[in-house]
């Protein structure tokens, strides 16, 4: 079978189209790398996805957490803290028992079983919670002189957070939210790992490189494939969150412009 073939044949394996079976013997590096790489779409899915919505909702939770409202700012600071206090590995076992319970009180909760849709709730949480934290940070950090110069030109409410008070934040958070941003796309991987099941054994890109390993006996072939592929998306991310921190920063000197660095945390 030539490579091509394999590429037409598993490419999107991992989203039910083409060959049903995997390859049982004779492993070969273009279908390592076909089969990884179909995985990757649901890692870039649970990435994407948890990333869009837990950037407004960390927003909110920056902005609750600010509140004069007792009600509102005890309420984001416990969500932050318990998302950022306990480990995200536990957080995938205890969401999915408790979504298997629901799913016996209401049919709606069946779909929060699978990988699917149950470990993107349980990402965007999680991130949600931490980039809420470097929010806060950012929106204490606004300099005073900017939203006296806000006040002064008669800016308030709406109008002021979304034309100083917002754009500020994220101009001071966005480094930081660079990494959280990086570290979510690595931390796909452990939905393997957890209790959620792939959809009829079309799992992620951990799903494929541990298949390999497993039937090869060598690991150093399927996972410098799947670290290949993370580090291409980890190019990716830092690319395009580089030009939208040119574009918050567009009207400092140049001089005076804050760098992207990747700074990944190695424990969290």
């Amino acid at each position: 079978m030539s490579c091509w073939q394999t590429v037409q044949d598993y490419a999107l394996r991992s989203l039910g189209i083409g060959e049903r079976l995997l390859p049982r013997d004779d492993f070969t590096l273009c279908e390592q790398f076909t089969l990884i790489g179909s995985g990757m779409i649901w890692n870039v899915y649970f990435g994407l996805i948890a990333l869009l919505a837990g950037f407004f909702m960390a927003t909110a939770l920056a902005m609750g957490k600010a509140s004069h409202n007792l009600l509102l700012r005890k309420t984001s600071e416990w969500f932050i803290f318990l998302f950022r206090g306990s480990p995200l590995f536990i957080q995938f076992f205890f969401a999915y028992f408790l979504f298997l319970s629901l799913k016996g009180v209401s049919s709606i909760f069946d779909p929060f079983t699978s990988a699917g849709l149950g470990a993107v709730v349980v990402l965007f949480l999680n991130t949600a919670a931490y980039s809420g934290e470097i929010f806060y940070g950012a929106l204490l950090s606004i300099p005073r002189g900017d939203l006296e110069a806000a006040d002064a030109y008669g800016f308030s409410g709406w109008k002021k957070f979304r034309k100083i008070t917002w754009p500020t934040m994220l101009r001071l958070a966005w480094p930081a939210y660079t990494n959280e941003a990086i570290f979510l796309f690595h931390a796909t991987t452990l939905v393997f790992f957890s209790g959620f099941p792939a959809w009829r054994q079309k799992g992620d890109a951990l799903y494929y490189a541990s298949y390999f390993a497993d039937k090869t006996f060598n690991p150093f072939i399927p996972y410098p494939i799947l670290a290949m592929y993370f580090i291409l998306v980890t190019l990716t991310i830092v690319g395009s969150f580089g030009l939208v921190n040119r574009r918050l920063n567009r009207h400092l000197p140049a001089d005076r412009r804050a760098r992207l660095r990747l700074r990944p945390n190695l424990l969290r």
